[in-house]
């Protein structure tokens, strides 16, 4: 065995000693209903981020086929180059109309749009206030651009204007970066209160909004719920959406800058047409369905009324059980019942706070719905 060798398993048997160790599962989604074969066990997933169910629309498998028929199989290259493909302008457009900004750009994910954007615009000399629960991509933008990061406390708005305050003379511009819907405790950031405070102190605001974009807001995400329009607005192609891909929806000015500086654009090969024509059909629906968007909320509320939880935020609740092993256990109990919830912990999630993450969908049966607050109340909670 080599030193590498040596070093890889000495970290995994610590990893394994602190219920840590991560394994990929084969998992086939075979049909709508959030249905999907895992180690050759039929189960229902309620941990999917597809919240509209759209990965299984038949709108969605006819345009990735005709796109595929059409301009073939890969991109072949960076946007810049060969790979825009002229179903982009389509799809950007329709961002742009769906967020009521000027103009949009897609990236090749929610991960790249983030570590490509944040160094885009703002850079040393300047300052970054992030909520400290913000998605590690967001994080990793922030320290790849070379501001100074400053965390302000969970949605802590006063803390956030205590910390302008402080800092905001620090830098020639500042960035505010939070998530509209938080991705592993499902809430809202008070949009309304950050944007006023961004505009007391002369800062920019941007926001993730990978887990909001097609139920909070009619669909539109969470800018739109609160009734602010943040300077930038992030999101994916990849969750409610049903297809691949990330998006920024922005000014003019901001994208045509994105395009000129922004490096995970510039030097990424582009999306197959199949996504991007799957995206177009998917943003379609968000925009003509209202009652689509709005089930997966209703799902979540019924879920955590029939548990006599708090009522969500979102089409995410999540049950924290604190330690990693008490996750595992609570997962594999679900397994059991037919259900497929995978257990998060840190460092996903802060130590002691590992949990499972209950996602609804709205192509979710209620029934379905209900059986599951059914066991987790019987086998889980009823035991702690």
């Amino acid at each position: 065995m080599g030193a590498l060798d040596e070093f890889a398993c000495a970290k995994l048997d610590q990893a394994e000693e602190r219920a840590l160790r991560r394994s990929l599962a084969d998992t086939a989604a075979t049909g709508p209903g959030q249905r999907v074969v895992r180690d050759g066990r039929a189960l229902i997933s309620f941990c999917s981020n597809d919240y509209l169910g759209l990965a299984q629309h038949p709108a969605l498998k006819a345009a990735a086929k005709q796109a595929i028929d059409e301009h073939g199989a890969g991109a072949g290259a960076s946007r810049l180059v060969t790979g825009n493909h002229p179903l982009y302008r389509t799809l950007e457009a329709k961002l742009a109309a769906l967020k009521q900004t000027e103009a949009a750009i897609v990236f090749g994910s929610g991960y790249l749009t983030n570590v490509g954007v944040i160094p885009a615009l703002v850079g040393p000399g300047d300052v970054i206030l992030a909520d400290e629960l913000s998605h590690s991509c967001l994080m990793s933008g922030a320290r790849l651009s070379g501001a100074r990061l400053v965390l302000f406390r969970h949605n802590d708005v006063d803390e956030l204007r205590a910390l302008l305050n402080a800092h905001r003379s620090d830098g020639r511009h500042c960035l505010i970066v939070t998530e509209g819907v938080f991705s592993m405790d499902g809430d809202l950031a008070p949009l309304a209160e950050i944007a006023e405070v961004a505009k007391t102190h002369d800062a920019w605001l941007m926001t993730d909004d990978a887990h909001g974009f097609g139920v909070p807001g009619g669909g539109r995400g969470s800018a739109a719920e609160a009734g602010v329009k943040p300077d930038v607005q992030m999101g994916t192609l990849s969750k409610a959406v049903g297809s691949y891909g990330g998006y920024v929806c922005a000014s003019r000015a901001v994208i045509d800058l994105l395009v000129s500086r922004a490096r995970s654009l510039i030097y990424a090969t582009a999306l197959p047409p199949s996504a991007v024509a799957a995206a177009i059909a998917g943003v379609d629906l968000i925009a003509s369905d209202p009652t689509l968007c709005a089930r997966p909320l209703a799902h979540a509320r019924a879920f955590a009324r029939a548990l006599d939880l708090p009522a969500p935020q979102s089409s995410i609740v999540p049950l924290i059980l604190g330690r990693p092993e008490d996750a595992l256990d609570a997962s594999r109990v679900l397994e059991d019942e037919g259900f497929l919830v995978v257990a998060i912990r840190p460092p996903t999630v802060p130590e002691g706070t590992a949990r499972l993450r209950f996602s609804f969908a709205a192509d979710h049966a209620i029934e379905d719905v209900l059986r599951l607050s059914d066991v987790v109340a019987r086998r889980i909670l009823k035991s702690r």
